[in-house]
C-alpha cells in the first residue's frame, strides 16, 4: 500500500472541522486526525504487508522548471494547516510507517515508482491518493482507493474495469484525456471547446492521443480548428501529466515492510497532540495490553470498551429488564413486516423482532409510548418510521443526533457510525462500503447499535458548553414530538387549483420563450449560461457583468442590473421567463407531493441551520413567494380539511428587529416598540428630522431596508444600490441613523468583535454558532463571517423563541382536549386548523404563549388571521 500523504492530509483538513481540533497550546490538528483515523481504517481493512507514504517536500519540480505555471492557480496554503505535515510524520514514524520525499519531484511520482516496482515483485499493489494523475497506474496488479468528495472517510475502489465504467477508457489513456481536457487544480489549461466527452471519443477513434495529433486535419468543425491551433497545450500537458516510474529512491521494498507499532513513542507524540481516542485505536491495532498494575509502555492506553452480548427476551422476563434499565437507548428498524429493535444500557443489552400487535411484546409497546426516560440516534425519524403502527413513543431524554448537531451546528453527523468515530474513537461495526457485495453479517446487531448510541450521546453531552444543555433540554427535545406530530398532519391541499394554475404557467413560460426567441430571431437554451452569454455579450455586444470561471455571470442580480442600464427586449422577455418558470417548478414540486389522503406532509429538518431555524424539505415550503401575487395564488392552494371550520394563522410583528432592540439596550428602538408606534415612522421622523406623520412612504421604505440591512451587514455602497440613491446619500443616511440610534452602532461593532475573541455567537437562549472563519487569512471567507456573525444572535434567538412558542403551544391544546391542529412552522409564522367553536380558545392560547416565549425589554407583537386558505389567512 503506497499513500499520497499531502493529498490525503489537505482532504483531512476539509473534511474536519478546525476548531474542533486543537490542542490548548493552540496547535490545529485535524488533518492529522483525519488522515490517521482513515489510515488505521485502511490498515485494519486492507491489512498490507508493506506500507510507504509519499509527500510532496515543495511546489517546485522538474515540471515547474519547464512551466513556471504549473499549480500556479493553488491558493496560499492556509496557515492552520502549516506545521500539521511534520507532525503527522513523526506519528507516522511512531508507528512504524516509512515516509519519502524526493527533491525535483512530486509524491505522485514517487507513488508510480513504487507500484511498478511492487508488481515486478509479485506484490498486488493498493495506491491511496487523492489526485486523478494515479488513475494511469492502475493495471491487473495495481488498484486506485480514491477519496470521496466527502473526505478521506469513503474510498471508491478503481481497477480497470472501474475506470473504464467511469470514464469510457482504460486507465493508461486517462492522461491522455486530460492533456486535451486541461486539468484546472494543475493550472494546465486545455484544448479550448474540447470536454471529456469529446476528448474520449478522439481516444477511443483514433486509438492514442499521439495519432488524434497526427490525423488532427480529419477532424471536423470549431472543435478540429480548435485543436489544430492549440494541439500545443496537448503535448505539453502529456509531458507533465506523465508520472515518473523510475525515480532513484533510497528505500527498497524490503524496507518497507510493516514493523512493529512503538506504543511508547506513539504514547509521547499523541499526548503532544492531545489525541486520546485515536490513542486507543492505535493501542487496539498495535495489540497493545493494559497490565494490571506498573508503569508500562502501554499503561495508558484504555482498553476498547467490548459491546455486551445481546439476549432475546420475551413477556415477563423483557418487562423485568425495562423495568431495572435506566434511561436505555433504543433503535428500531423496518424489517420485513416488522420491526428489529435493540434495547441497551451500558451493561447489557437486548433485541427483539417486534410484529406490532402481537401479544408477545404488549408490555413493550406500552413502554415504548409511556414516559419512561429513553435515548435514541434521530428519534424524530424513528417516531415517524413506527406512525402506521398506532404506537407511540415517549419519555425522550436523549437524541445523539441533536446533541452532536449541537456541539457542532455548522455540520451535522450523517450517520451514527461517523459520531461513534468522532466521539468515542471508535469504529462501530458495518459492512465495508468498498465491497460490491457487502457483507451485512459484518454490521453491527441492533442491541449492539442501541449500546453504541447511549454511549455516543453520553460522550457527545459531556462536550456541551455552558448552557448548551438548556437548549437541548428545554428547547430541542421537547420540540421533537412536535415536529414528528406536525410532519405526521400534513396539511390540505386544493390539488384542482395548484393544477390549473401550474398549466396557465407552463403556457406564460413557452409564450415568454418565444418572445425572447422573436427578439433575436433565433432559438436559444435560456437556462445555458454559455449560449446566454454568447447572445448577450456577443451578439447584442452589452457590457460585461461580473467575471467568473465559465465566463460572465447571468445570475439574475446581474442581468437585472445590466435590464436597468441597457433595456432590450430579449432581457424583459428573459427575467419574466425566469421568474415564471421558477414558480412552475414551485408549483409542479407541490403538486408531486401530494400524497393519498390529499395532504402535502413536508419534512421539518431540526438540524438543518447553523442558526437553530427549522428547514423543510421534500418539499421545500419555506420557498414559497409571499409578496408577490403569484406567490399568494399558490398560498389559496393550502387549505383544510372538510372537518375543520377554517385556518389561523399567527406570526411575529418584527421580530428581528424587537431582538435587535432588546440585545442592543438603544433606548430609541425600545421606546418605539413599548409605545405602539410604527418603528420604521418613529426612525424615520428621528432620522429626517420630522414628525411622525409627516414621513412619507420614500422615508418609510428607506429606514426600513437601512434598519433590516444594517442586522445582514449592509453596507453604504450595498444601501446605494438596494434604494437607487447615490453612494454619498446612503453614507449619510446611514450616519444619521448611527447617531441617533447609538447603542445599535455599539452593539454592531461589540458583536463581531465579541465573536472574533469566543470564536463563536450566542443566542439569548444560550444556543452557540461556531464561526472560525472569522480569523481565516482569507478576506472574502472573513468578510462573510463577519457579515453571518453580525445576525446570527438575532437569527439564532428569533428560531429560539418561535420554537418555545410551538412547544407550549402543542402542550396547552393538548391539555385542553383540542380538536384544532397545529400544522405549520413557516419562518416566524404558524399555521393551524381550526375546529368549529374553538376560535377564541385557541387564539388566546396562541396569543399568550407566542407573546410569552421570551421574557425581552420590548413586547412580542403577534398578528393572527383567518381564512379559507392560507392566502386568506394572512394579515
Amino acid at each position: 500500500m503506497i499513500i499520497d500523504g499531502h493529498s490525503l492530509a489537505f482532504r483531512a483538513f476539509y473534511a474536519l472541522p478546525v476548531d474542533s481540533f486543537q490542542t490548548a497550546s493552540g496547535q490545529h490538528t485535524n488533518a492529522i486526525h483525519g488522515f490517521i483515523s482513515m489510515l488505521i481504517n485502511l490498515l485494519s481493512n486492507e491489512n498490507p504487508d508493506s506500507l510507504a507514504i509519499a509527500f510532496d517536500i515543495s511546489r517546485h519540480s522538474f515540471r515547474t522548471e519547464e512551466y513556471p505555471e504549473y499549480k500556479g492557480t493553488r491558493g496560499e496554503t492556509p496557515p492552520e494547516f502549516k506545521g500539521q505535515v511534520p507532525l503527522l510524520q513523526e506519528a507516522l514514524h511512531a508507528m512504524g510507517i516509512r515516509t519519502i520525499e524526493k527533491e525535483n519531484y512530486e509524491a505522485d511520482d514517487i507513488l508510480a515508482t513504487l507500484s511498478l516496482q511492487g508488481a515486478q515483485a509479485g506484490y498486488r499493489v493498493l495506491v491511496v491518493s487523492g489526485d486523478r494523475d494515479t488513475i494511469q497506474l492502475v493495471d491487473d496488479n495495481v488498484t486506485l482507493l480514491y477519496p470521496s468528495k466527502q473526505g478521506v472517510s469513503e474510498l471508491t475502489r478503481y481497477d480497470a474495469e472501474k475506470v473504464m465504467e467511469r470514464y469510457g477508457i482504460r486507465p493508461e489513456q486517462y492522461p491522455e484525456i486530460a492533456a486535451l481536457v486541461g486539468e484546472t487544480s494543475d493550472n494546465l489549461p486545455g484544448i479550448p471547446r474540447v470536454g471529456e466527452k469529446t476528448a474520449v471519443k478522439w481516444i477511443n477513434q483514433f486509438g492514442s492521443l499521439e495519432e488524434v495529433l497526427r490525423r488532427q486535419d480529419e477532424i471536423g468543425g470549431k472543435v478540429g480548428e480548435s485543436l489544430r491551433e492549440n494541439a500545443h497545450l496537448a503535448e505539453r500537458n502529456r509531458r507533465l501529466n506523465r508520472l515518473v516510474r523510475d525515480v532513484e529512491l533510497d528505500v527498497t521494498l524490503d524496507e518497507l515492510e510493516r514493523g512493529d507499532i512503538d506504543m511508547a513513542a506513539v504514547q509521547q507524540v499523541f499526548a503532544k497532540l492531545e489525541f486520546r481516542t485515536l490513542l486507543q485505536r492505535v493501542g487496539k491495532l498495535a495489540g497493545a495490553e493494559v497490565p494490571s498494575g506498573g508503569a508500562t509502555t502501554a499503561a495508558a492506553i484504555a482498553p476498547v470498551p467490548t459491546a455486551p452480548e445481546a439476549k432475546l427476551l420475551l413477556d415477563e422476563e423483557l418487562d423485568d429488564w425495562l423495568r431495572k434499565a435506566e434511561r436505555p437507548a433504543v433503535s428500531i428498524t423496518a424489517v420485513g413486516e416488522g420491526y428489529d429493535v435493540g434495547l441497551a444500557t451500558l451493561e447489557s443489552s437486548v433485541e427483539l423482532h417486534w410484529i406490532p400487535g402481537g401479544r408477545d411484546y404488549a408490555l413493550f409497546e406500552t413502554w415504548l409510548a409511556s414516559d419512561a426516560p429513553k435515548v435514541f440516534f434521530d428519534a424524530k425519524s424513528q417516531i415517524r418510521a413506527i406512525a402506521s403502527t398506532g404506537v407511540g413513543i415517549g419519555g425522550i431524554v436523549g437524541d445523539t443526533l441533536l446533541a452532536a448537531w449541537l456541539v457542532w451546528p455548522l455540520a451535522a453527523e450523517k450517520s451514527l457510525a461517523s459520531t461513534v468515530r468522532k466521539y468515542l474513537g471508535e469504529d462501530m461495526p458495518e459492512p465495508d462500503p468498498n465491497q460490491l457485495v457487502p457483507d451485512e453479517d459484518a454490521a453491527a446487531g441492533p442491541g449492539t447499535v442501541a449500546w453504541y448510541i447511549l454511549r455516543a450521546h453520553d460522550a457527545v453531552v459531556s462536550k456541551f458548553p455552558e448552557r448548551t444543555g438548556e437548549v437541548y433540554t428545554d428547547i430541542e427535545l421537547p420540540l421533537l414530538p412536535v415536529l414528528a406530530v406536525l410532519e405526521q398532519r400534513g396539511v390540505e391541499i386544493d390539488l384542482p387549483l395548484l393544477q390549473s394554475h401550474e398549466a396557465e404557467l407552463r403556457d406564460r413560460v413557452a409564450a415568454l420563450a418565444q418572445q425572447a426567441f422573436d427578439a433575436i430571431g433565433h432559438e436559444v437554451n435560456l437556462s445555458s449560461p454559455k449560449q446566454l452569454q454568447q447572445v448577450l455579450f456577443e451578439e447584442l455586444d452589452m457590457p460585461k457583468t461580473r467575471k467568473t470561471q465559465t465566463g460572465y455571470t447571468t445570475d439574475a442580480a446581474a442581468l437585472a442590473d445590466l435590464q436597468v442600464k441597457n433595456p432590450h427586449p430579449f432581457l424583459d422577455a428573459l427575467l419574466a421567463h425566469r421568474d415564471a418558470n421558477k414558480l412552475r417548478q414551485i408549483i409542479e414540486t407541490l403538486v408531486k407531493a401530494v400524497q393519498a389522503d390529499g395532504r402535502i406532509h413536508t419534512t421539518l429538518v431540526q438540524i438543518g441551520a447553523s442558526t437553530g431555524r427549522l428547514a423543510s424539505t421534500d418539499p421545500n415550503l419555506q420557498n414559497i413567494p409571499v409578496r408577490t401575487e403569484e406567490g399568494r395564488r399558490i398560498r389559496e392552494g393550502f387549505t383544510h380539511a372538510g372537518e375543520f371550520e377554517t385556518l389561523m394563522t399567527a406570526d411575529y410583528s418584527q421580530i428581528e428587529m424587537r431582538i435587535m432592540a432588546h440585545l442592543s439596550g438603544d433606548a430609541g428602538l425600545i421606546e418605539a416598540f413599548n409605545a405602539g408606534e410604527d418603528l420604521h415612522r418613529f426612525v424615520g421622523s428621528r432620522i429626517f428630522g420630522v414628525e411622525p406623520a409627516e414621513v412619507t412612504s420614500e422615508m418609510r421604505a428607506k429606514v426600513k431596508a437601512m434598519s433590516y440591512g444594517l442586522a445582514y451587514g449592509l453596507s453604504a455602497f450595498g444601501l446605494s444600490k438596494q434604494l437607487g440613491i447615490s453612494g454619498a446619500e446612503a453614507k449619510q443616511l446611514m450616519l444619521d441613523y448611527f447617531e441617533r440610534f447609538g447603542g445599535v452602532r455599539d452593539y454592531l461593532r461589540s458583536v463581531v468583535e465579541q465573536a472574533k475573541a469566543d470564536g463563536y455567537t450566542e443566542t439569548i437562549f444560550g444556543r452557540r454558532r461556531p464561526f472560525p472563519d472569522l480569523t481565516s487569512p482569507h478576506r472574502a471567507l472573513r468578510e462573510n463571517a463577519e457579515r453571518a456573525a453580525l445576525n446570527s444572535p438575532i437569527q439564532g434567538s428569533a428560531a429560539d423563541i418561535i420554537k418555545r412558542a410551538m412547544i407550549q403551544v402543542e402542550q396547552r391544546m393538548r391539555a385542553a382536549d383540542m380538536s384544532s391542529r397545529m400544522l405549520l412552522q413557516i419562518h416566524d409564522e404558524l399555521m393551524f386548523e381550526v375546529a368549529a367553536g374553538e376560535w377564541d380558545a385557541l387564539e388566546a392560547i396562541v396569543r399568550e404563549e407566542m407573546a410569552g416565549a421570551a421574557d425581552l425589554s420590548v413586547p412580542l407583537d403577534v398578528q393572527v388571521g383567518g381564512g379559507a386558505n392560507w392566502n386568506a389567512a394572512a394579515h
